[in-house]
């Protein structure tokens, strides 16, 4: 395939995420900033990353004063690998988010479970405890939304099934966000 081709491919997949699932999600966002809501963001390889440079973009990216603005309350439970490896080995790979929403959120709080297939298993686990929580969950999958469109309360479905325009799709997205809810938090 040459890159112009790609180029127009991931032109035109842009183009089919609704907007209205986007709006959604930062309306989720800006609830838990001005509530004092706490935002749990997960993700699992290219997803991880995802969930690690959605939470630095939220929780730095949206501040215009750095010393008076009220702060975002956001963290990406992929970052420690340490407390992964820990919580895997003792329990299972399946709980590694779980277990440390167990350590931390409170109902009201908000879940970003970002999953391309949507099936991931941890992805999935975390979205059933925080649903039982008492937290709001919100989906960011691909493929064909997988179980993760069932589990979430609400979502953001990109409808590919490569992996890697799926995941740059949902950078596309976050980094939108970002600049969105820059400027409502500095209202």
């Amino acid at each position: 395939m040459s890159f112009k081709k790609y180029m127009h491919d991931f032109q035109h997949l842009l183009n089919t995420i609704d907007e209205t699932e986007v709006l959604r999600l930062g309306d989720a966002i800006c609830g838990a900033y001005r509530a004092g809501r706490t935002v749990f963001v997960v993700g699992n390889g290219g997803s991880g990353a995802n969930a690690s440079h959605l939470c630095e973009d939220l929780g730095k990216g949206t501040i215009t004063d750095f010393d008076k603005q009220k702060r975002l309350r956001i963290i990406s439970l992929t970052d420690n690998a340490p407390y992964l490896l820990a919580w895997a080995n003792d329990t299972s790979f399946e709980r590694i988010f779980v277990e440390q929403l167990k350590n931390l959120a409170l109902p009201g709080d908000l879940l970003i479970a970002i999953s391309g297939s949507g099936n991931s298993p941890n992805i999935l686990a975390a979205v059933e405890f925080a649903n039982t929580l008492g937290m709001r969950t919100f989906g960011v999958t691909g493929y064909d939304g997988g179980k993760l469109l069932g589990f979430a309360q609400d979502s953001i479905y990109v409808k590919s099934f490569d992996m890697g325009m799926v995941e740059a799709a949902h950078g596309v997205v976050f980094h939108y966000l970002t600049g969105l809810l820059k400027t409502k938090f500095a209202q």
